[in-house]
């Protein structure tokens, strides 16, 4: 689930994306409104949400909204201020956000935010993702695999691993390839490691392996990787 983070004050940036990132999300995050758009009219991104300071460097908040309203856009912005008027929260609004969140704020609220924008989001998949015996809960951000005698193991995954495994849960028997791999879950301002892709993979099918999911994700040579139900167990 990737998300834009478009925010000038570096401290409350930093801490918006530790917390944002702890609860498995992608997050690009940027510092003025002029390379925010860039992001946003970026057709190879596909962002759930935008959260998105009023005022900004370049575009402010608003015009951001403006823009993105004027061609349609449906994506759910969270607009960030020091403005607490009925004045300014309407202006905000009229300008096409979702919501309003005052500063200061505490990082539950914003999380409460989020979630409740996600839930009114028709591009915000389903509370759970079933695919043949692993069930991800977006609620719990787990992953749980059924055992043989049909209950649900829950599979310790860093936020990344996570992120992967949902990603191949999406597309299952359809090859991915390496870029669009690192593309989807890395930020785009991060430079990963030739062999990152790879790397993490491995890491993920050791612990698939610990729990009767061995072969689940195999190699396709020359192409990339795919989610291979054929080899899951029944």
């Amino acid at each position: 689930m990737r998300v834009l983070l478009v925010e000038d004050e570096l401290d409350l940036g930093a801490a918006i994306e530790r917390v944002l990132s702890r609860e498995k999300y992608i997050v690009d995050w940027v510092q003025d409104g002029t390379s925010a758009w860039d992001y946003l009219d970026n057709p190879t991104t596909q962002y759930i949400l935008a959260i998105v300071d009023w005022m900004l460097p370049g575009l402010s908040g608003i015009e951001l909204c403006q823009r993105l309203r004027a061609r349609r856009s449906p994506l759910p912005v969270l607009i960030l201020t020091a403005r607490d008027s009925i004045e300014d929260r309407v202006v905000g609004l009229d300008a096409g956000a979702d919501d309003y969140l005052v500063k200061p704020f505490g990082m539950a609220e914003l999380l409460a935010r989020l979630r409740a924008l996600q839930r009114r989001s028709t591009q915000v998949p389903a509370s759970q993702l079933q695919v043949s015996n692993l069930l991800l809960d977006y609620g719990k951000s787990e992953v749980f695999v059924q055992d043989e005698a049909g209950n649900p193991q829950a599979i310790p995954l860093t936020a990344k691993e996570f992120q992967l495994l949902e990603y191949f849960m999406k597309h299952p028997n359809q090859i991915l390839t390496r870029d669009q791999i690192e593309n989807r879950l890395w930020d785009l301002q991060a430079e990963p490691t030739s062999n990152v892709v790879a790397a993490q993979i491995r890491l993920l099918r050791r612990k698939l392996a610990k729990y009767n999911c061995e072969g689940l994700i195999e190699t396709v040579y020359g192409l990339g990787y795919r989610l291979n139900l054929t080899y899951a167990p029944e």
